[in-house]
């Protein structure tokens, strides 16, 4: 009974970290956390802000070299973001700041954040877009009630895209800062899957190694899978 107890503990730790991840693990079982955000409000651009050479390699670090040396490359500015290098494989990368987190989140705000992200060609059409929609509003003052409106309304309108089948993403950067708490937890993959639909991978179950996150703003289940190295090959967290 004790090894079963363990072994629980230890799922609920490690899945508690996984959610936190993308921001939506429930309020109730953030230990330690107040319901009131440290970042109420967006800080000025510029904290958000890179150089333009530093950001094209902290994208690049999401994934390993032989996938995104010739992945495209988008780099944030003033305007949103722009393609900096073009590439030829079909893969996007590029570094989401805080608002990449639920509009309800108490770091959507968060200057600190970078997460790069590298998607492959199916993820680049579909799953990007919400967040590049995102910066947009963000960037144009839209208030976090006003973001969700817009993105569900669009959703709904067709102007952003459905979900292709065989989305995913590589967060294998060492050097990703996912929040306050965390900084950069595990390398780790992402796959995606329309509606909230964890139990169909088995995800979250005792000693199943799929852990998932149902993004109700994006309408899709994001399936996370830890992987042991980093991007640069070097051992990640045990």
């Amino acid at each position: 009974m004790r090894i079963v107890e363990n072994r629980v503990r230890k799922t609920i730790n490690y899945l508690a970290l996984a959610f936190l991840t993308l921001g939506i693990l429930p309020m109730t079982i953030q230990p330690g956390w107040s319901q009131t955000s440290s970042w109420p409000d967006m800080a000025p651009v510029e904290q958000y802000l890179m150089p333009k050479d530093a950001e094209v390699a902290l994208a690049r670090s999401a994934a390993p070299a032989s996938v995104a040396d010739d992945a495209t490359v988008m780099v944030l500015g003033r305007q949103g973001y722009t393609t900096a290098a073009q590439g030829t494989n079909g893969f996007l990368c590029y570094v989401e700041r805080s608002w990449a987190k639920g509009t309800d989140d108490p770091e959507f705000w968060n200057p600190n954040i970078r997460s790069p992200n590298c998607f492959n060609a199916a993820a680049a059409k579909s799953i990007a877009p919400i967040y590049l929609k995102k910066t947009q509003l963000v960037l144009a003052g839209q208030s976090r009630a006003e973001i969700a409106r817009a993105i569900a309304t669009d959703l709904d309108g067709g102007q952003l895209p459905p979900l292709e089948p065989g989305a995913m993403c590589y967060m294998m950067s060492k050097q990703q800062y996912l929040n306050d708490r965390d900084r950069n937890w595990y390398p780790h993959l992402m796959f995606y899957v329309a509606g909230n639909v964890a139990s169909s991978w088995g995800a979250n179950l005792p000693g199943s190694p799929v852990i998932a996150a149902n993004d109700a703003e994006a309408r899709v289940t994001v399936m996370m899978v830890v992987v042991r190295h980093w991007s640069d090959g070097t051992p990640g967290p045990h």
